[in-house]
């Protein structure tokens, strides 16, 4: 599935995915993501850039995993605030994983 960009808030975001069935925090899953992103596949992404200060940039992504748990992950979009699992989700998007967010651009 091509993914879907979005640019709204994070909370109008984690509403919508929220609507959408996305329910399940995979932030509480940083490592499974990070050992296994082929399991992963990344449908949309709202990225939301803080008017004024860069550390309250994030970045929200709705996934569905290989067993079809539909959720989400929120990612600080700024250099230091990035965990290893995000890098991963970040580089999906970036490198592609089948076809998983070829265009977005970090």
């Amino acid at each position: 599935m091509k993914p879907i960009y979005h640019y709204a808030s994070v909370s109008e975001a984690l509403e919508e995915l929220n609507k959408k069935g996305f329910i399940h925090d995979f932030n509480l899953q940083d490592e499974t993501i990070q050992n296994n992103p082929q399991n992963y596949e990344i449908e949309h992404v709202y990225r939301y850039d803080g008017d004024t200060d860069p550390d309250e940039e994030a970045v929200v992504y709705g996934i569905t995993s290989n067993s079809g748990e539909r959720g989400v992950y929120v990612a600080g979009f700024s250099a230091n605030s990035e965990s290893q699992a995000a890098s991963v989700l970040a580089k999906l998007c970036i490198e592609g994983n089948d076809k998983q967010c070829r265009n977005y651009t970090l």
